[in-house]
């Protein structure tokens, strides 16, 4: 058997991986919500995020030549419009059931960025109907989520687009990132590019290199930090208090796909993700006495939540893969090293497939955050990001291999 994270290892493991994922496509088409054992748990609602990263993913595992990966990623295609287009008002509603009734009519930014993420990758991958769906992601986007006045994404908004949350989210912002430069490369617009390179200035080389390099995760309508947000719901699950070591991996990584894809980029880029890197480690890891990485820690960095949540500990390889590349220095590659043998021991679910989505401090199963394994998302894409560029995105960096 292969070392946990080497390449041979990583291949073995999507393979495992996508077989698991293969279970969430509903009878109708898309995507649902899967549970421990790989099956569409029944209890839980079709959020339309969920359709839109296992789209991504599937598009991506058809230009690596998975079987059927093309017909999945057709269905969740497909799905946006059958299953979750407000045909009234534009965009899509953020969640319905199984039999298709919408459950939560917001249009949410985060959703939306997902949308524009999954067509990007579809439209590369060459799967019908998505060149219209990446049009129509990008054309709702630019009409009521990006803000030129504030150089950012707004959060979401009521069904009909008539009320806006006086709210400002920076994990939403952040996925915005991630799919304005899959946008970007796919399109050829240099503004997608030019959006992610403003949330990234003003969330991180603004407000976080002012917070000792921790992301404040929470803003008014005026992009004034909240820094008691949800102090009553610690654990919620796109929205804890605090902040979170987790979004500071992924950032770091983001900055420097971001760097990537600039023939000069600013030197900030490369400073910040090391610091935000570095943040973090010193704020998720070793903390209780427990191996693995933990959720939050407050605005001085003291631990809140202690679970370990595999998507923590995908981002934090990711991230330092990514700064091993950028400055060649080894403590990065020790970094992933450590992190992938506790992803192979501990989160690998061996037994009923998938990678279980939440530990306790302890290291054993739990579920106070997560039910059962949603999607495969971030596994998926710490299993193959390794073997990729930093730039361009996935889906484009694969279809011109």
């Amino acid at each position: 058997m292969s070392e946990p994270g080497t390449a041979a290892w990583r291949r073995a493991q999507a393979s495992r991986l996508l077989d698991f994922g293969r279970g969430a496509e509903l009878p109708d088409g898309g995507f649902g919500w899967l549970g421990d054992d790989g099956a569409v748990d029944p209890a839980q609602p079709c959020p339309l995020y969920i359709n839109a990263r296992m789209t991504h993913v599937f598009a991506l595992a058809h230009l690596q030549g998975a079987a059927g990966a093309d017909a999945l990623a057709a269905s969740g295609i497909a799905a946006f419009t059958s299953r979750y287009a407000d045909r009234g008002n534009g965009g899509w509603f953020a969640e319905t059931d199984r039999s298709g009734q919408v459950t939560d009519s917001a249009k949410a930014n985060y959703a939306h960025a997902h949308v524009l993420l999954a067509a990007s990758s579809a439209t590369a991958a060459g799967i019908p109907g998505a060149d219209a769906l990446l049009a129509a992601a990008a054309a709702a986007i630019e009409r009521h989520f990006w803000s030129d006045a504030e150089g950012c994404a707004v959060e979401s908004w009521n069904a009909d687009f008539t009320v806006s949350e006086p709210y400002r989210g920076a994990n939403s912002n952040m996925h915005s990132v991630e799919a304005y430069l899959a946008a970007g490369d796919v399109t050829g617009d240099p503004a997608w590019h030019a959006r992610a390179a403003s949330i990234a200035a003003r969330l991180i080389d603004r407000y976080a290199r002012a917070n000792s390099w921790r992301v404040p995760e929470h803003y008014d309508g005026q992009w004034r930090p909240l820094l008691d947000y949800n102090i009553d719901r610690p654990a919620d699950q796109f929205r804890p208090y605090g902040t979170t070591p987790g979004h500071s991996f992924e950032w770091a990584r983001l900055l420097l796909d971001l760097a990537a894809a600039q023939a000069a980029p600013p030197a900030w880029l490369a400073e910040a993700a090391t610091a935000l890197f570095d943040t973090a480690v010193a704020d998720a890891e070793n903390r209780d006495g427990h191996p693995g990485l933990i959720y939050t820690v407050d605005e001085n960095g003291q631990p809140v939540v202690t679970a370990r949540l595999h998507w923590v500990a995908c981002e934090a390889v990711l991230a330092a893969d990514a700064l091993r590349r950028r400055t060649g220095q080894p403590r990065f590659a020790a970094a992933a090293s450590r992190w992938w043998d506790e992803i192979d021991r501990y989160f690998i679910d061996r037994k009923r497939g998938g990678w279980r989505q939440e530990l306790a401090p302890d290291m054993t199963p739990a579920a106070s955050t997560w039910s059962g394994k949603p999607d495969v998302y971030h596994s998926y894409q710490a299993l193959l990001f390794p073997s990729l560029p930093l730039s361009p995105s996935a889906a484009v960096a694969l279809a011109v291999r």
